[in-house]
């Protein structure tokens, strides 16, 4: 393990989680005006809009595989504030966008530039933490970061009331210059010049075949990939169950900060226990967790309406509880093995489970038409197949030993 940082790492905690709480201001705040956006560029299709939210994961995920290496060869401060700089620029053609098209394309290209703070925040982690130790400052990390989900909706929504949607861009932009700024001038470089990769054509190369000698980090990578789709259908789909299904324009951003609480809650719970009780321990049982509140759902409400309110509430508040001790430590499982390669191993990672999550979110999204049934049900398959690849690892590391 490196040296800590000489700053307070309550700093650190909160500066790795602003890099990471960019993504979800540029989604979440987004997801009350995603009808008034789809009417400005012409689609009056409500799920087509669900492309705003989907596609800016697929440039999250092909971001990683070039500014991984990258950030291996030339250092972390450097390529994070490239990012930044693509950021900016894509976020200039979303507010210029005329048609469904160019708003996707500015999408992906503003998660193409927030792959890099995003994924190589997780590189600064590994760089300085190691084992239970890194699950630990991930979910403290993740848990200061839930606070973005909780307030986004509802800054979106008062923007979108009191100036436009395009104020909402604006916002974002403002935001990630100020995280821009206090990280360049307090952030020291963690990527030792000895670690550092010369850069050729066969980094990428030579990564993927130093990630595929570890099948707990392939393996938890997919799982993460199940989980992370799932999660997205979520993200995509939930502006029209509640505004279209239920009726609940107004509501939404709470209800919606409701749900990340859950996710909060249980992720500063994690970083209390993971040191105690291990990370493999503690993202079993959230898994076996998650599969059966997904698999009561679609068993009570098959083939019916929506449920009330009340009880839609009651079941996606206890699923997404089960996600603050997934994420941090699913990630951390796949990066223990490979933390001599954290930079390119991080962006093989994430692009390995956005590949599997975006056409999965966007095949499962399709179905939420008229109820909410698609989305657990796809929680129930996606964690369901998880859940039996966890069980197969658990095997594969006890005949290891």
């Amino acid at each position: 393990m490196q040296e800590k940082h000489a700053k307070p790492e309550i700093e650190f905690i909160a500066l790795m989680a602003s890099l990471m709480s960019i993504v979800a201001l540029s989604i979440d705040a987004l997801l009350p005006a995603l009808s008034q956006i789809g009417l400005a560029v012409n689609n009056l299709n409500t799920t087509d809009n669900q492309l705003l939210i989907t596609m800016i994961f697929l440039g999250l995920g092909t971001g990683q595989l070039v500014f991984g290496p990258l950030s291996d060869s030339f250092g972390r401060k450097s390529i994070v504030m490239f990012g930044f700089a693509v950021f900016a620029i894509a976020s200039f053609i979303c507010v210029a966008a005329t048609s469904l098209e160019m708003m996707v394309a500015g999408r992906i290209l503003q998660g193409v530039g927030l792959s890099a703070p995003r994924s190589i925040s997780i590189s600064i982690i590994r760089d300085s933490y190691k084992g239970d130790y890194m699950a630990r400052v991930m979910s403290f990390v993740t848990a200061l970061f839930i606070l973005i989900p909780v307030v986004a909706p509802a800054l979106g929504k008062f923007l979108l009331d009191n100036y436009n949607w395009q104020a909402i861009f604006y916002v974002q932009l403002g935001f990630g210059v100020v995280v821009a700024t206090w990280f360049w001038l307090r952030q020291p470089e963690t990527l030792k010049e000895e670690y550092k990769v010369k850069f050729d054509k066969y980094i990428f190369i030579n990564g993927l075949k130093e990630v595929v000698k570890h099948k707990e980090t392939i393996g938890f990578t997919i799982i993460s990939g199940f989980i992370t789709g799932s999660f997205m259908v979520f993200l995509s789909a939930s502006q029209h169950i509640f505004e279209v299904q239920y009726n609940l324009v107004e509501e939404f951003p709470f209800i919606f900060a409701g749900m990340a609480i859950a996710v909060g809650t249980s992720t500063f719970l994690n970083g209390t226990l993971v040191v105690r009780l291990g990370m493999r321990r503690l993202a079993f049982i959230a898994l076996i967790l998650f599969c059966s509140v997904s698999i009561i759902y679609s068993f009570l409400f098959w083939s019916t309406a929506n449920p009330s309110l009340w009880t839609l509430i009651v079941f996606m508040s206890l699923q997404f509880f089960t996600l603050g001790f997934l994420f941090g430590n699913l990630r951390a499982i796949a990066m223990e093995p490979i933390g001599h390669i954290a930079g390119i191993g991080s962006a093989i990672t994430g692009f390995l489970s956005t590949l599997m999550a975006v056409p999965m979110a966007t095949y499962i999204g399709g179905f939420v038409k008229t109820t909410a049934l698609p989305l657990f049900f796809g929680f129930a398959v996606c964690g369901s197949l998880g859940l039996l690849l966890f069980l197969w690892m658990r095997n594969v590391r006890r005949r290891k030993r």
